[in-house]
């Protein structure tokens, strides 16, 4: 175990990371409880969880740690050191909340916990946000009418335009359009939002180490429309104008490409970053490469963000069988990106 002498080392530089705790009634408290009670983790940052003290203890049992989870007021109240979980405790979860249910208070208390981390990271007192999974039906049945943590996330911190950005060890995703049906995604897609897209993305690898980034953009169609073959010109309408002014500009980019062999192309090294038009365009190779190692980043605020790039798992929730690996990687990388700004 990490002793108390060996995380205090480099204390004033590493990042304080807000985690917030999710759906109570999902995964969520005991990935967030596993991920800070992992030294990996503690050697990169000072993580902050805002949540529900109760709830992690129990999560925290459920998982049979041995962790000494404290309420504090606030990031100058917390102490961190190898065996003691930080945590903000607004005090919504009733002890008697079922696991694995839906619930509006459950709902309401994860928009609660975001909305509590946002306003740390706008005063500068974190230096990112790593948030464990929200239930959207719940979060609709609390009364907070977003359809995820992106938009939940650019709304509070009043941001106009961000990007999903998914990231694995073999891949990395950015999404044009994320959630919204198909049809609307290509009503949406034009060449302004395609430039902007690629714009975040290329700084965001810049940021991560990447000088030169070498960027792939999808078509939309199949075989990228085969010249007018399939579709309605899309390709042409939507896409290339914004390539053409990436190009002029200097970046590194690509397309449109097929779908179908962009995202080999990249994972034999080809690309850096794909550009994915819509939702499951990006998010099924992601999957398919590895749930538990896929991360979710935010491109575009004011403040690092990350998430792990899976559900609420209420099937399984409150019964121990969860992995934590994916969430630990969540905060790893929200504190290695924090890093180069701090």
């Amino acid at each position: 175990m990490t002793t108390k002498s060996e995380t205090e080392v480099g204390a004033e530089t590493r990042p304080i990371i807000a985690v917030t705790m999710g759906d109570a009634a999902g995964v969520g408290p005991e990935v967030t409880v596993g991920a800070l009670a992992d030294p990996a983790v503690l050697r990169l940052c000072r993580p902050l969880a805002v949540g529900d003290r109760a709830r992690l203890e129990e999560a925290a049992r459920i998982l049979g740690l041995a962790v000494d989870i404290v309420a504090v007021e606030g990031v100058s109240d917390a102490t961190f050191e190898a065996g003691r979980i930080n945590v903000i405790d607004l005090g919504l979860i009733p002890p008697d909340l079922p696991w694995g249910e839906l619930s509006a208070l459950a709902g309401d208390a994860a928009y609660q916990y975001i909305k509590v981390a946002s306003e740390l990271s706008i005063a500068g007192a974190v230096q990112g946000i790593c948030t464990a999974p929200l239930n959207k039906e719940a979060l609709h049945l609390g009364g907070h009418e977003f359809p995820g943590h992106t938009e939940l996330l650019a709304h509070l911190t009043g941001t106009p335009e961000v990007s999903m950005m998914l990231s694995s060890p073999q891949l990395k995703v950015i999404h044009v359009t994320t959630h919204i049906g198909l049809i609307d995604a290509i009503a949406k897609i034009d060449p302004g939002l395609v430039e902007r897209t690629v714009r975040r993305g290329n700084e965001a690898l810049v940021r991560a180490g990447i000088p030169a980034p070498r960027i792939g953009v999808c078509a939309i169609n199949p075989h990228a429309g085969e010249h007018g073959l399939f579709g309605h010109g899309e390709e042409e309408e939507k896409i290339v104008p914004a390539i053409e002014v990436l190009q002029a500009d200097g970046l590194d980019v690509t397309g449109p490409l097929p779908a179908d062999t962009a995202f080999f192309l990249a994972g034999r090294g080809d690309y850096d970053l794909i550009v994915a038009m819509y939702h499951d365009q990006g998010h099924g190779p992601i999957k398919v490469l590895g749930i538990e190692d896929g991360v979710n980043i935010t491109v575009g605020l004011p403040v690092i963000r990350t998430s792990v790039d899976h559900g609420t798992a209420f099937d399984i929730a409150g019964t121990g069988k969860v992995r934590t690996g994916s969430m630990s990687e969540a905060v790893r990388q929200a504190a290695a990106l924090a890093s180069v700004k701090v």
